[in-house]
């Protein structure tokens, strides 16, 4: 994921900020508790699209 990329996008719902989760090829918001896909090397910022983190997701940092 380019990092230019992900400093500038933010949830479209809480307009928290992503962070990448490379093991699921998804962009995290812990804020709204989503995570969006990222199909084809483009991230799909849609809240329909977006899969609901689970609680141990949401209170877990990610360091990938």
């Amino acid at each position: 994921m380019d990092k230019k990329l992900l400093s500038i996008l933010v949830c479209p719902v809480s307009k928290g900020a992503l962070e990448y989760d490379s093991q699921a090829n998804e962009l995290v918001c812990r804020a709204s508790g989503l995570a969006y896909p990222i199909r084809e090397g483009i991230p799909v910022m849609l809240e329909t699209e977006a899969r609901v983190l689970n609680t141990d997701e949401k209170l877990r940092s990610n360091n990938n």
